[in-house]
């Protein structure tokens, strides 16, 4: 084999090898998320309250459909007054001794993260809030752009499935079921 046809098909190889791992890295390598939108509302018959969080961090593993999510239980601010903040993070959440609400498991349908587009898709796992876990199911929008994952989903959460009980006296002022709407863009990492 001439010197010239080797460095040609040695050139090749190289060029298959840094494409391939590539497209590798982009199929293992996690996305990440450090600021989506979590928002919920609860409305009763004689008060609506609303909150919001930017600060929603997260982690997609495509090479095994798992994923993690995490809020700061302190960092929903919006409410209509500063007591309502106070009594949702002293009352019912209790923040101080259950800081976290996460949601981790594994995304049911198989998810071609190597190809941009759209998909519903539901997500399986442990719901925690309030310091008590539930299996759910929550379907979920995603959409694949090149090296980010758009994420749209909203859900109700049952307050008394997480044990946060509602005084009598404010009944009507908060709904037994809060409603969620998640929004996230997630980046690939680097491996």
């Amino acid at each position: 084999m001439n010197i010239k046809k080797y460095w040609l098909l040695l050139s090749a190889a190289l060029l298959f090898c840094s494409t391939g791992s590539f497209q590798m890295s982009k199929t293992t390598s996690p996305y990440r998320c450090d600021n989506g939108k979590v928002t919920f509302k609860s409305e009763a018959t004689l008060e609506t309250i609303q909150a919001r969080s930017n600060k929603l961090r997260g982690a997609v593993d495509p090479t095994n459909n798992t994923f993690a999510w995490s809020v700061d239980a302190i960092s929903f601010d919006g409410f209509n007054s500063a007591l309502q903040r106070e009594h949702f993070n002293e009352n019912y959440i209790e923040s101080s001794k259950f800081p976290k609400l996460t949601f981790t498991g594994k995304i049911i349908e198989k998810i071609d993260f190597q190809k941009d587009g759209r998909y519903t898709a539901r997500a399986k796992g442990k719901l925690v809030v309030h310091g008590v876990e539930q299996e759910r199911i929550i379907r979920c929008e995603l959409e694949v752009l090149g090296d980010k994952i758009l994420v749209h989903a909203q859900f109700t959460v049952p307050l008394d499935d997480h044990n946060i009980r509602i005084p009598h006296i404010v009944n009507q002022k908060i709904s037994e079921e809060v409603y969620l709407n998640i929004e996230a863009e997630l980046r690939l990492t680097s491996s």
